[in-house]
């Protein structure tokens, strides 16, 4: 679901309304979002990179930390979707675990945007 934010943004994944429900307060939660943005600039070629060498348990503790993360901040549809994927990759091969990345990448690279386009404005 698109969210518009005051200031005319649409938001898809980052929903500042809820990260202000589970932390509170404004000021801290802007601290908080630049290191969701580092977390996803500084792992999600990671993970590609494990995941194109069918590296899945390697690519697991990545998306693990992710999965703690992304519900403060993220609709819950990128956070299930992630979950799928992160629970996958503690069983599942390098190639399924690829495969359900692959409609992932692109939403938590839409999420980076959104929040790079947030920590802008503030």
């Amino acid at each position: 679901m698109a969210i518009t934010s005051p200031d005319g943004q649409v938001r898809i994944h980052l929903d500042i309304a809820r990260a202000l429900e589970q932390i509170g307060d404004e000021s801290a939660m802007r601290g908080m979002l630049p290191m969701l943005q580092e977390l996803l600039e500084r792992d999600l070629p990671k993970i590609t990179q494990l995941l194109a060498d069918q590296d899945a348990r390697g690519a697991n503790p990545l998306l693990h930390s992710l999965k703690g993360c992304l519900p403060i901040f993220c609709a819950p549809v990128l956070c299930a979707h992630l979950a799928q994927v992160e629970q996958l990759s503690k069983a599942g091969t390098g190639a399924e675990v690829a495969s359900a990345f692959g409609p992932l990448l692109p939403k938590l690279q839409a999420l980076q945007t959104e929040v790079a386009q947030y920590l802008a404005m503030v």
